[in-house]
Order: structure tokens, then C-alpha cells, then sequence
């Protein structure tokens, strides 16, 4: 499921023709020298009405012309859509200098990219960047990839999703013979050494608006020699973080418009990452995978899980099936929790195995399901891009600090507020409380790294409700997030928690103990809105289930 969270099904219908009319026309593929040819008309049956039951309608063939389409299709339509955008020129809106330097270090071996939130080779902006800076100086490239011993709270579950998508990274350097590094240690401790040792002229890196990220910049910044130029590539967003604004938005409405006005600029077909005509002179040292997983000093009882495949290919065919099964679906069964209607994309969104602005360009193919595309590209690129927003202009993302004045002020009133419940970190942790909803989204989550979306903002509510205090709500939610989800320790899971507990980019509402004007949420509202004793029964306690890492 794709993780960009609180959004209703109501007010993404209410801008869909907004956005649709932004992204409907022919994919820009601005100063290409090689034009984009003519695609198959990939001709869908026209979606089905909701169901007054929850049940899924029963899914059409899907047709590619007058063929059916086989499995793997879409990396085959991809790989032809790269090969024609070969040639497009890179804009330079996408890039900011780190450094004072501009110009590349003549004299010297390679170039580096320094990848770090987009963990992949193609439809990535930054690498392509690198490359071109490589190419025009006839330079080696070189990609290279900390591996930090510990990551906010992640998990061994999040380390080996990432570390078994590096593996695929590694194996596609390989074939295009730039060589790939796999670093131990602090960034910036270890790579400006690693810069000095192998005189690399430039250093690209990509962009995360996380505070370890922008502090992890600066470290690395002033060890940098002066005369290296540090560019750093929005390779995440479809338009750059600080190209759509350039200050703290207030919620979506803000954002919008601004963004949707800069698509036809930025959502443009990606030419390939090619093989790289300059070899270097000696090779990246080999790199033990299997030693390099059993080594990890992170918790392990927080197992992998079985639904969700790292790696590019991975992505792609997650992304394959939901457009053929579930876009469908998406605009009037995604918000129930028992319809399988959503993505399922966010942890490859996450790692950036995927290019969200590939995902965007496909999904807007599919023209008999507007009201679907529209509402998921209101997800992926409006509030998604919301959530870098907020957590690049405000360093106080991830605490009640960040919160509008009104939120803090109601928060802050109903503090003392009596709870009927009070539950401990490790009673929500085990899913020992009162209610048996709640008990099976924490299990959800425990158990496959993931929760449905909706429930995702009633599991946040009902911590806030069940906890001593606003503070300490927030806490347990954005470590039960960061530690056991796939997508966690990401804008998104900051945002959503926050606006979930702290109300923003929210409005105020009726005022109710404990939650003051926060927005509220009850179990007679998730009645209302799917079959709860069916998820509670899938989602019921085992023995089986007790165990971190298996899926039911």
C-alpha cells in the first residue's frame, strides 16, 4: 500500500479533475533529441461502481491491444520508454550546490555518487546527473552507499529490505561497469576520506529532507576538500522540494496548485543510466552480502516478511500487479481495510528502488480508470511531496513543537484530561489493550511491516486517547512506525503521525476531552466504514502470530 497517509477518499475525489487535467496530456520529454515514439494503446474495461457490500468486483481481462498482456510487460514498456528518452537533457531546477566549488577537480579519477535515499540505477535524476558530469569530463563513474550501524530505529527488517535491494544495485553496476562501494561507518567520517584517497573531481548526492540527513550533509561538507563541487539531486519528488515552495505550507490546499503547476516542467520521461565508456582504473573492493547481513548489531526478533520482495524488480512487479488488479479499485476501495485495493508500493517508494515519477508516468496510462489515477496521484505526488515539505522547513517534525499554535494550545488544555484507558509502551506494543480493532492493526503491523492506511490514522488516534500525555503518545507512535514498518523513518510516517496527533495540516474541530480540537476518530466510524469483525478475526491473536515476521 502506498503509505501517504490521512487523506480521505472525499477530498481526493474533490481535486481529481484538477489534477487529472494537470497530468492528462501527453508526457512532456522536454529538449529530447531522440522524441518519444508512439505507445500501445493499453485498452482497459471502464471501473466498476463500488459495491454497497465491500466485496471486490470481479476483475476484468487485461488487454494490451489485442493481445493479452504477459507477466513482466511494464519492465519490457520502461525499458522502451528509457531507450527512446535517450538524449533528454537534465534540468539543472532538479540540482543545488552544497559547496561553494561549481566547476569539476581537473586531474581527477571519477566522479561519486553518493547514494543514499534513492537506492536505485534507473529513473534516478541523481545518478543520471553523475553520469553526464562523467561523460563530458571522460571520467569513470562510481557509485558508492554508507551503511550507517544504526538508523533512527530501524529495524533488522528495514536493513535487509535495503541491503538485498544494494545487492541488485551492485549487480547492475557491474553490468554497466561502474563500479560500486559499499562503505562501513558514519558518512562523514568515512567518505571524505574515501573522496581524497580515490581523487574523485565531484560528489553528487541525493536529497532526504530528514534532519540526520541535512546534518549528515553538512558533516561531510566541511571534510570535503574546497576545490570538490557537492551537488545534491531531488531524485524523490516529481518536483523538487524546494522548486514547488520555498517555505513551511500550511496543508494540501497550499501546496497544490504549485505543484500541479510545475508538472508539465518536471513529470518527463528518464533517459537510461547507460554502460559507462570510461573504465576505472582499479575495481571496488568485493563485498561479502551474506557477512555483511549477519553482522548488522540491530534487532533481529523484528524478522523479514514474505509479501513484499526488495529490489527495482521487486518494485516493478508489485507496481505491474497493481495496475493491472487494483488501480481499479483504488478510488472507491482503499480506504477499506479488507478490500485489496491499494498499492502496497510504500516500502520500495521509501528505499527509492522505485522512482516515484515512474510510477506516476505508468499509472497515468491507464485512461478508463481516471478517477482512480487522479485520486492515487493526489496521494503519491500532492501529499507526498507535502510530507518532504513540511519536514524540510520545519526541524521540529517529529515532536509537539512542530504543531500549529492552535493544536498546541488545545493539546495542551486537555492534557489532564481523565483517560478511561491508560496503556504502557509494551501493552500497545503486544497488543494488550481493550479493543480488539486496534490490537489487530498493531498485529498487522508487528507482523507484515505494513498497515492499511485508515487504520493507520485511527491505531495513531487511539494511542493519543490512551496514553498519559500528548508527548508520549507521539513518541510510542512514531517508534512502533519507524521500528516495525517497512516504510518507516520516512517524511510520510512523521507527517502522519503528526497530523493524526498534533492536527497538522488539519483544521480544528469540535472540541472533546483528551483531543481538545484535534480531529477525532471511534470505532462506530470504522463500523460505518468496512467489515471490522472480518479484519479483527484475520488479524486475531495466535501463537503463530506472536512470533515478529510472519505473515498471515
Amino acid at each position: 500500500m502506498l503509505h501517504i497517509r490521512f487523506c480521505s477518499t472525499r477530498e481526493c475525489i474533490r481535486y481529481s479533475r484538477v489534477l487529472l487535467g494537470a497530468i492528462r496530456g501527453p508526457i512532456q520529454s522536454q529538449r529530447c533529441i531522440t522524441m518519444p515514439g508512439n505507445k500501445p494503446n493499453l485498452k482497459r474495461k471502464k471501473e466498476s461502481p463500488s459495491s454497497a457490500d465491500g466485496k471486490q468486483p470481479k476483475l476484468a481481462r487485461v488487454k494490451a491491444g489485442k493481445r493479452d498482456r504477459e507477466p513482466g510487460w511494464l519492465e519490457a514498456e520502461v525499458v522502451q520508454l528509457r531507450r527512446e528518452a535517450q538524449g533528454c537533457e537534465f534540468n539543472k531546477k532538479r540540482l543545488r550546490y552544497l559547496s561553494d566549488c561549481q566547476k569539476i577537480k581537473q586531474g581527477s579519477d571519477g566522479v561519486l555518487y553518493w547514494m543514499f535515499r534513492d537506492q536505485r540505477m534507473q529513473d534516478n535524476w541523481a545518478l543520471i546527473y553523475a553520469q553526464q558530469l562523467a561523460l563530458t569530463e571522460k571520467l569513470p563513474l562510481h557509485v558508492c552507499f554508507c551503511l550507517v550501524p544504526r538508523y533512527m530505529d530501524a529495524a533488522y527488517r528495514q536493513y535487509a529490505f535495503m541491503l538485498k535491494g544494494l545487492r541488485e544495485v551492485a549487480k547492475e553496476c557491474k553490468g554497466l561497469d561502474i563500479q560500486f562501494h559499499l562503505l562501513s561507518g558514519e558518512p562523514g567520517q568515512n567518505l571524505p576520506t574515501f573522496v581524497k584517497e580515490w581523487n574523485f573531481g565531484a560528489v553528487v548526492t541525493d536529497f532526504n529532507p530528514l534532519k540526520i540527513s541535512l546534518q549528515l550533509n553538512e558533516t561531510v561538507k566541511q571534510d570535503l576538500p574546497s576545490d570538490i563541487p557537492f551537488i545534491q539531486v531531488d531524485a524523490h519528488n516529481v518536483v523538487p522540494c524546494w522548486e514547488a515552495s520555498g517555505k513551511l505550507e500550511y496543508g494540501a490546499r497550499t501546496i497544490r496548485g504549485k505543484i500541479t503547476k510545475l508538472l508539465p516542467e518536471f513529470l518527463t520521461e528518464i533517459p537510461p543510466v547507460d554502460t559507462h565508456p570510461h573504465t576505472a582504473s582499479r575495481a571496488a573492493k568485493p563485498i561479502d552480502w551474506e557477512k555483511v547481513l549477519s553482522s548488522l548489531e540491530v534487532d533481529r526478533s523484528v524478522g523479514e516478511v514474505d509479501w513484499a520482495h526488495p529490489g527495482t524488480s521487486g518494485g516493478m512487479a508489485m507496481l505491474e500487479s497493481f495496475i493491472d488488479q487494483r488501480l481499479r479499485l483504488f478510488a472507491t476501495h482503499r480506504n477499506n481495510p479488507n478490500s485489496d485495493a491499494v498499492s502496497n508500493l510504500s516500502p520500495w517508494i521509501h528505499t527509492g528502488q522505485l522512482s516515484s515519477q515512474r510510477i506516476v508516468m505508468q499509472v497515468k496510462q491507464e485512461k478508463s480508470f481516471s478517477e482512480s489515477v487522479a485520486s492515487f496521484t493526489e496521494e503519491l505526488v500532492v501529499r507526498r511531496e507535502l510530507a518532504d515539505n513540511f519536514c524540510f522547513y520545519n526541524p521540529n517534525y517529529d515532536n509537539i513543537s512542530g504543531a500549529y499554535e492552535w493544536a498546541k494550545k488545545t493539546l495542551q488544555d486537555h492534557a489532564k484530561d481523565r483517560r478511561t484507558y491508560i496503556y504502557t509502551k509494551e501493552q500497545l506494543e503486544n497488543s494488550e489493550t481493550h479493543e480488539q480493532l486496534w490490537n489487530a492493526a498493531q498485529r498487522q503491523l508487528v507482523l507484515e511491516g505494513k498497515m492499511h492506511g485508515f487504520l493507520r490514522m485511527y491505531w495513531a488516534k487511539k494511542i493519543l486517547e490512551w496514553t498519559a500525555s500528548p508527548e508520549e503518545a507521539l513518541s510510542i507512535a512514531l517508534y512502533f512506525n519507524d521500528h516495525y514498518s517497512l516504510d518507516g523513518c520516512d517524511p510520510n510516517g512523521f507527517v502522519g503521525c503528526m497530523w493524526s496527533i498534533c492536527g497538522i495540516h488539519d483544521q480544528g474541530w469540535a472540541e472533546r476531552p483528551i483531543f481538545g480540537k484535534i480531529r477525532y476518530m471511534n470505532y462506530a466510524g470504522c463500523k460505518r466504514k468496512f467489515d471490522v469483525p472480518q479484519f479483527e478475526k484475520k488479524y486475531a491473536a495466535t501463537e503463530t502470530s506472536k512470533k515478529h515476521g510472519t505473515s498471515l
